[in-house]
């Protein structure tokens, strides 16, 4: 708003009737409606001409003392400019013109002091005009990176957000649809030979794109900020299901360790962890097997997926995506460590947790 010359209309109006009025019935009117009138012209075009009209505007302050007119608002028509042409107009551009500025109004300070008006008080007006002044250009400059710098703290917020649910969506659609990408293959293979187990697969899948679709629906809603029941964050509570899930599609998954109840961020970080990594074993690894660890130490819980498949292939896959990205931020922001990459058998994913006591 203020960066607009609109707003200052008013106070150059005031500026230019507040001197013509401290002046009535001096001998040198016409000076005082030059200088006052180029004053206020000054602080109307300083957002967009800030060093012709700041310059302007030390001209006629200078003019206006040196003229021996009478003390009042034209004191403030330099802060005033430099105000405005501040906010449009960063240092490097605007300093010399200021400085220039207030030697110009100090000038007429020192000139109409000698000519025997308001001697005594030529230091102090002096030393006021150029405080004003400073202060009035440096907080225009305050205020602009103030406002940049919220700008930027909400983009940042903003580009977090969209992060944690493109995140959000990987994690649990993402899952869903490579268990229903391995169903689907599994009841496909054993369609003519074993119509149990191909309708054990249909199964899987109408249960799993229920999942998926409920995660989908519970995301958009909070995309689209309306009211809806948030979905329960998953730990490792429900880890048994997610193996069963993985298991049914022909995967053989061997579960290690049983860490106890967890709470809050590393219950579901852990959860995350597991359920990303055996995704990247059905989606990139071509595995038979794969094992999953949970280890409770002094230092945390650690997180251990391998499996048998081709690692440096899926290695390449994995990259290319999100998912080993987003399990690594999640742990990271948790003040933990993740490692990913092939070993001996195929590929392994360790995360190292920490757990409050």
């Amino acid at each position: 708003m203020l960066r607009s010359p609109l707003p200052w209309l008013v106070p150059a109006a005031l500026l230019v009737v507040g001197s013509l009025g401290t002046n009535r019935g001096s001998d040198s009117y016409p000076a005082v409606a030059v200088c006052s009138i180029a004053a206020g012209a000054a602080l109307v075009l300083a957002c967009h001409r800030g060093r012709a009209a700041v310059l302007l505007s030390g001209v006629a302050v200078g003019g206006y003392f040196a003229a021996g007119l009478e003390n009042g608002p034209m004191f403030l028509a330099l802060p005033l400019a430099l105000l405005a042409a501040s906010l449009r107009h960063r240092p490097r551009v605007l300093l010399p013109a200021g400085v220039a500025a207030v030697v110009l109004a100090v000038t007429g300070l020192v000139v109409r002091a000698a000519n025997g008006d308001g001697g005594p008080q030529v230091f102090w007006q002096s030393v006021g005009v150029a405080a004003m002044s400073s202060v009035a250009a440096f907080g225009g400059w305050w205020l602009v990176d103030r406002g940049r710098m919220r700008a930027e703290l909400a983009g940042r917020a903003a580009t977090e957000e969209r992060l944690r649910m493109a995140q959000d969506l990987h994690d649990g659609v993402g899952h869903g649809l490579a268990v229903i990408a391995m169903q689907a293959g599994v009841a496909l293979h054993v369609l003519e030979k074993d119509p149990t187990a191909a309708r054990r697969s249909l199964e899987a899948i109408r249960d799993t794109s229920r999942e998926s679709l409920e995660s989908l629906r519970a995301e958009l809603a909070r995309m689209s900020g309306s009211e809806a029941p948030r979905r329960a964050t998953p730990g490792l509570a429900d880890l048994d299901p997610l193996l069963e899930r993985v298991r049914a599609g022909g995967l053989a998954v061997e579960r290690r360790g049983d860490p106890g109840a967890l709470e809050g961020a590393a219950d579901h970080t852990a959860y995350v962890v597991v359920q990303e990594s055996l995704t990247n074993v059905l989606r990139h690894a071509r595995a038979t097997r794969a094992a999953v660890v949970l280890e409770r130490t002094d230092v945390g819980l650690t997180v251990i997926v391998s499996d048998d498949g081709v690692g440096a292939a899926a290695a390449v896959g994995q990259d290319g995506g999100m998912g080993i990205a987003g399990m690594r931020s999640r742990v990271e922001a948790l003040g933990g460590t993740l490692q990913a990459g092939p070993d001996a058998t195929g590929f392994r994913v360790r995360a190292q947790i920490p757990v409050a006591r």
